[in-house]
C-alpha cells in the first residue's frame, strides 16, 4: 500500500540544514497496523506528515496506493489525501463551538459528500465508538477519552484506506488509552491500515510491527510483534 525508498527529508534555513529523515526505506501493507517509535526530535512526526501527504520528501521515492506521488502537484495530493487519509492526534483537534456530529461532519463536508449519506455515516460511526449518546455535546462536555473516541469517529467517518495517529492516547489515563488502542485494533481487523507514532512500548505492542526511529534513521530492522 506505502512504500518508501531511501526516503530522506532535510529543512533549510540561511544559515542551518537539518536533516529530519536520511535514507528510510519501508513498506506498509494493507491492513497492517504499525507503530513509529523513538526519542524526541527523532522524526516520527515528519515521516507520519510524509505518509499522510502533507509534507513532501526532499529525495527518494513514495509509492501511494501504487503511486509515485513525490513530484505530485498540491492539487492531486490533497485529493489523495482528502479520499484516503484519517487522522487522530494528541491533542483532539476538536472545534469547540461545533457539537459531537458537527465535529465528525466536518471530515464529509470536505469531501463533497451530500446530507443524506453525511448523516447515515454519522451516526454509524459514533455507534462504532460508543458515542451516539453524546451526538449533541459539545467536546468540553466529554471527558478526554470521549473526545479521543470523536477523533477517531471524525477519522472513520470517511472510510479511509489509512489512519494516522499520532500519539493517540498520550493526554489520556491508562484505562481510556486502552480503549482508543482496542479501537485501533478493530479498526485494522476490518481492512484499514493504521501507522502509529508512540512513545509507548505497551500501545505499541498492540501493532503487528515496530518501527524505531534516532536521528532520523531506522536504527534496527521493522520489528514484527
Amino acid at each position: 500500500m506505502l512504500q518508501l525508498i531511501n526516503l530522506s527529508k532535510t529543512y533549510q534555513t540561511h544559515e542551518v540544514e537539518t536533516t529530519a529523515l536520511s535514507s528510510v526505506s519501508l513498506e506498509i501493507g494493507e491492513g497492517e497496523f504499525l507503530a513509529i517509535m523513538g526519542p524526541s526530535g527523532c522524526g516520527k512526526s515528519t515521516l507520519l506528515n510524509i505518509l499522510g501527504l502533507l509534507d513532501s520528501p526532499s529525495d527518494g521515492e513514495f509509492l501511494f496506493l501504487g503511486e509515485d506521488i513525490v513530484r505530485a502537484s498540491e492539487r492531486k495530493l490533497t485529493r489523495l489525501r482528502r479520499g484516503h487519509v484519517g487522522f487522530v492526534f494528541q491533542s483532539f483537534n476538536l472545534i469547540d463551538e461545533l457539537t459531537v456530529e458537527e465535529n465528525v461532519e466536518v471530515a464529509l463536508i470536505y469531501r463533497g459528500i451530500g446530507a443524506a449519506e453525511r448523516r447515515r455515516r454519522i451516526s454509524a460511526a459514533l455507534e462504532r465508538v460508543g458515542l451516539s449518546h453524546r451526538a449533541r455535546h459539545l467536546p468540553q462536555q466529554l471527558s478526554g477519552g470521549q473526545q479521543q473516541r470523536v477523533a477517531v469517529a471524525r477519522a472513520l467517518v470517511a472510510q479511509p484506506k489509512l489512519i494516522l495517529a499520532d500519539e493517540p492516547t498520550g493526554n489520556l489515563d491508562t484505562a481510556n488509552g486502552d480503549a482508543v488502542m482496542d479501537m485501533l485494533t478493530e479498526i485494522v481487523a476490518g481492512g484499514t491500515t493504521v501507522v502509529m507514532v508512540t512513545h509507548s512500548q505497551e500501545h505499541a505492542d498492540y501493532a503487528q510491527r515496530t518501527l524505531h526511529l534516532l536521528d532520523g534513521k531506522v536504527v534496527r530492522p521493522v520489528s514484527a510483534r
